[in-house]
């Protein structure tokens, strides 16, 4: 095991930057299929619910799809915003479709549409955290700005779910104070997964 995040980043970057074109295709739509049914799956939603969600870029679990099934299944979608300056709270605003899509800050995909008020993530009844790596205590790995650990350190645990591939939920991770615990894993093979219980 990895005794500090600089290796970790660095090895998880590198596996996912490996996945083939159709493997990566294969867990992302497993992904969606699991966020799909939320519905029928999740303890935590009800049609119609909000749910905060992100856009995935790169090698990150996830595609766009996984947006798309949340607006048509009738919950409203809010994603983040990345304001200028040093790393702060992101904001957030109302996603309408892929089309409502541009390039903001880092080159990251953020929603044109109406910005929330600063209550929204804290009444969602879910927010899906991109991850570099949960472990099963609900230890984050992400990139090491901060930007997420800033915006939820305030949100109910049992809200928060990291996605990851399988192989990246492990054991344990390296910690600081500042990290904020995640009550969920999603995977593609496993789907939603509680964390912490043991």
């Amino acid at each position: 095991m990895f005794t500090d995040k600089a290796t970790w980043r660095m090895r998880v970057l590198e596996r996912r930057d490996s996945l083939s074109p159709q493997v990566k295709a294969s867990l992302d739509a497993s992904i969606v299929t699991w966020i799909a049914n939320l519905p029928e799956g999740g303890p935590w939603v009800g049609p119609g619910a909000t749910i905060a969600a992100y856009v995935p870029i790169g090698s990150e679990p996830g595609t766009t799809a996984m947006l798309e099934v949340l607006r048509k299944g009738g919950f409203r979608v809010l994603l983040p915003k990345v304001a200028p300056g040093p790393p702060a709270p992101l904001e957030w605003a109302w996603y309408d479709g892929p089309e409502s899509l541009h390039a903001g800050r880092f080159g990251l995909l953020e929603p044109s549409g109406n910005s929330a008020s600063p209550d929204a993530l804290g009444d969602a009844a879910l927010i899906l955290v991109p991850a570099l790596s949960v472990d099963r205590h609900g230890i984050r790995l992400g990139r090491g700005a901060g930007y997420y650990d800033r915006s939820i350190s305030e949100v109910d645990t049992d809200k928060l779910v990291a996605v990851v591939f399988d192989d990246e939920l492990v054991d344990e991770l390296p910690s600081d104070e500042f990290d904020v615990p995640m009550g969920w894993s999603l995977t593609p093979d496993e789907g939603f997964r509680r964390l912490g219980t043991s």
